[in-house]
């Protein structure tokens, strides 16, 4: 779910990810005796293989100084092929907000497609890699609000996103696992029709056009086997959004204004057996252009088959 003064972040991540293999501890974790959830916040680059199946599912609430906004989000993921991964993402949510009545309802819905590019290769030092197109179809309300603008959920708008997605694993001094993401992605949005009042900020009587804008985002994630069940995860988070435009056709008109957020989400994965395992955590937004400071706590149940 950046601030570009901080541009470091993903290129010193990517240099890290490219590098060469740390030094040879006399120590090795297998891989195989490393169980994982996955960070809060980056994707995996690794495809599931033909006919595996993930589910994940997340229950979160983002506060803010004078609203909160709870919600559950679902991966339900199927491999087609070794190579290619399809899933659909569906969101469900709460709101409430200081001093005005609160909503509920479905939110927009996601379909996700992963093609896998590379597998990892730790003799040759090759991150996997993969593309992900995700589409974003617009199935929650987010017009005609009347005075309840708490129920919207959704943007109107269909939202394509692109990302390239790598992963890497790093045996650390002491033979432990780090393993290492790092996402990049660029979303655009089509038009939304507009009536009444809206989560663009219109109001009763309004009729016209929201342009959203464009978002890129940057996404580093690292994860600490510290025991086979037990992982340490950070993620480092950058987004910028473009404004959003809206226009009636009355004649009024009005710009956002483009923001940037930077976010870090630290959680500890805890893992049963290799195919089921929990992750607890919390994203913090720090106040940015544009944005807002926030924090999100989260938990979610990972099952892989």
């Amino acid at each position: 779910m950046p601030i570009f003064s901080r541009p470091h972040l993903p290129c010193l991540a990517m240099l890290v990810l490219m590098s060469p293999a740390m030094a040879e501890p006399a120590y090795r974790q297998s891989l195989d005796d490393a169980w994982w959830t996955g960070p809060l916040l980056a994707n995996s680059a690794a495809t599931l293989g033909q006919e595996h199946v993930l589910v994940e599912s997340y229950l979160y609430d983002e506060i803010k100084s004078h609203s909160d906004g709870a919600a559950s989000l679902s991966y339900f993921l199927y491999g087609v092929t070794d190579r290619f991964t399809v899933g659909l993402i569906p969101v469900a949510g709460y709101n409430r907000v200081d001093n005005a009545p609160s909503g509920a309802g479905l939110g927009d819905t996601t379909v996700q497609f992963q093609y896998g590019l590379f597998a990892f290769d730790s003799e040759r030092g090759i991150p996997a890699i993969s593309v992900t197109l995700q589409e974003t179809l617009p199935t929650g309300r987010y017009d005609r609000l009347g005075t309840t603008l708490a129920n919207g959920l959704g943007g109107g708008a269909f939202t394509t996103n692109l990302a390239i997605l790598s992963q890497h694993y790093f045996w650390l001094p002491n033979g432990r696992l780090l393993r290492a993401r790092l996402n990049v992605g660029h979303a655009f949005s089509t038009s939304a029709d507009v009536q009444d009042a809206s989560v663009y900020g219109t109001a009763t009587g309004f009729h016209g056009q929201a342009q959203p804008g464009n978002a890129l985002s940057a996404n580093l994630s690292l994860e600490y086997s510290v025991t086979r069940r037990a992982v340490l995860a950070l993620d480092f988070q950058l987004h910028h959004n473009d404004a959003t435009r809206v226009d009636g056709f009355a004649g009024s008109s009005f710009n956002s204004g483009s923001s940037d957020a930077f976010a870090l989400a630290p959680a500890l994965e805890y893992s049963w057996t290799p195919n089921i395992g929990v992750l607890v955590g919390a994203r913090v937004i720090f106040k940015g252009h544009n944005t807002q400071a926030s924090i999100t706590p989260a938990i979610a149940i990972n099952y892989v088959h």
